[in-house]
């Protein structure tokens, strides 16, 4: 099951990926916040898309309630959050503990939030990144499966800088999904490692 927003650009790595004959997972279903290209993206490949806009309850807890139960429904064994741009709440995170894996455009734990890419460009680093894992309770603190680093050049925009992360990404996000797949993983502390 795959939750996502806006442009669909992380949906569009899966949905590639899926159609490859070997690639061991399928996407039951997507889920938006909105109408946007994501789920345009996800009717013009003939995946089973919904549109659960936040506006259809009264306050976060409901609407969490209300996706958790339309997930459930799908039955799936992950759920893929690519670029959804909601913080998911306990009454979701509770129903699908340790089976939902995000994309983060940092090398989290730096610039956790909705603005990693500015933010990084704003301290000045040199080197930010993307980082694959899994979400709890917290605003992107949860154990980390991958990460890889981006370059960060001088004269950079936080559109250039992000054009950049986001080919990572669209690569990272469906391999690590096909190893937690396939594979399975063990957490260390708060370090999950594909593959053991």
């Amino acid at each position: 099951m795959v939750l996502a927003s806006g442009m669909g650009t992380l949906l569009a790595g899966l949905l590639d990926r899926v159609e490859e004959p070997d690639f061991p997972v399928f996407i039951a279903g997507v889920i938006t916040d909105r109408d946007c290209m994501a789920y345009k993206r996800a009717r013009a490949r003939r995946v089973p898309v919904m549109l659960v806009h936040p506006e259809q309850c009264p306050d976060r807890a409901s609407y969490d309630l209300m996706l958790a139960a339309i997930v459930r429904d799908f039955d799936p064994d992950l759920v893929v959050t690519a670029g959804f741009m909601r913080i998911l709440g306990p009454e979701f995170v509770s129903a699908y503990p340790g089976r939902i894996i995000n994309s983060h455009p940092s090398l989290l734990p730096s610039f956790p939030g909705a603005h990693a890419v500015r933010d990084a460009l704003a301290h000045g680093v040199k080197v930010t990144g993307t980082t694959v894992h899994l979400i709890d309770s917290g605003v992107d603190t949860g154990p980390v499966l991958a990460q890889e680093a981006v370059q960060v050049h001088i004269g950079d925009t936080e559109e250039t800088l992000h054009g950049r992360i986001k080919i990572i990404e669209r690569r990272l996000l469906p391999e690590v999904v096909a190893a937690v797949a396939t594979r399975g993983y063990t957490l260390d502390g708060r370090k999950a490692v594909i593959g053991r």
